[in-house]
């Protein structure tokens, strides 16, 4: 629906948002390694996501892993899916979120805090596809849960900051933040709601969306306004400044 781009919104509190940074290298470099047709054979991708993936059904004692799969205990997976991603697409889609909004959140909350906040969103994400997945057996991949989680933070700290977007991927449009966002998990409910089968897991969008929006009030750093309410103090452009004034394909895996 919309591909953000860029927003205007320069770093306030840190120098680098080197947490985001690490966390899209690590994406980009299991994804190389364990994702990659020309380096890795489908059915050992499969393998892979099986092992690594989250499973409702194994988490909910509905299945039980092959000895061979079973190589993490199976409540790391409510972390460990959001690294993996199903194609260079997914990856690319999911990594673009969280370069765009993931800068600002982090420097809301500082550098370990934001952390703590990706991965809770992650497992939040995971937790929500288990509830309304619960028998399933396919493993779900991809940081769309925990990137949703960045989404919903983001919102609530700078709903009136502009995005530079491409709507329905071709037409470039600068909107603030509260109408692409809330359109954004306006269409996640929505499709969440619609009859049908997907290979999406619009419940961890959902779910990483709200416990993002939530976490954020608590984990973000003292003096740190929420709605962009610093913005109602700014003075226009038009106003003049005082100088003293001087941002495993067969299971079907769901992708989120």
């Amino acid at each position: 629906m919309f591909i953000p781009l860029h927003d205007q919104n320069s770093l306030k509190h840190i120098r680098l948002q080197y947490v985001t940074l690490l966390i899209i290298a690590a994406n980009v470099v299991i994804f190389l390694f364990t994702g990659t047709p020309a380096l890795v054979a489908v059915d050992q991708a499969n393998s892979i996501h099986l092992s690594f993936g989250f499973i409702p059904a194994v988490v909910n004692d509905y299945a039980v892993l092959p000895p061979s799969h079973a190589l993490l205990p199976e409540q790391a997976s409510y972390v460990t899916y959001a690294f993996f991603h199903a194609g260079f697409m997914h990856l690319v889609g999911n990594m673009l979120f969280l370069w765009v909004f993931g800068d600002n959140v982090e420097d809301a909350m500082g550098h370990f805090r934001f952390l703590l906040f990706y991965i809770a969103c992650a497992i939040a994400g995971a937790w929500t596809h288990s509830f309304t997945f619960p028998e399933s057996q396919a493993p779900l991949i991809g940081a769309s849960g925990a990137a949703a989680g960045v989404i919903g933070a983001y919102l609530v700290l700078h709903p009136k900051v502009k995005i530079w977007v491409l709507a329905f991927g071709r037409i470039p449009l600068r909107l603030s933040a509260l109408w692409v966002l809330t359109a954004w998990i306006g269409f996640q409910v929505f499709s969440y709601l619609a009859p049908g089968d997907t290979a999406v897991s619009f419940a961890a969008h959902i779910g990483g969306f709200f416990i993002g929006a939530i976490l954020v009030i608590f984990m973000r750093k003292r003096g740190v306004p929420l709605w962009d309410r610093n913005l109602a103090t700014q003075p226009s452009p038009a106003e003049p400044v005082a100088a003293d004034d001087l941002s495993p394909h067969s299971w079907g895996r769901p992708e989120n």
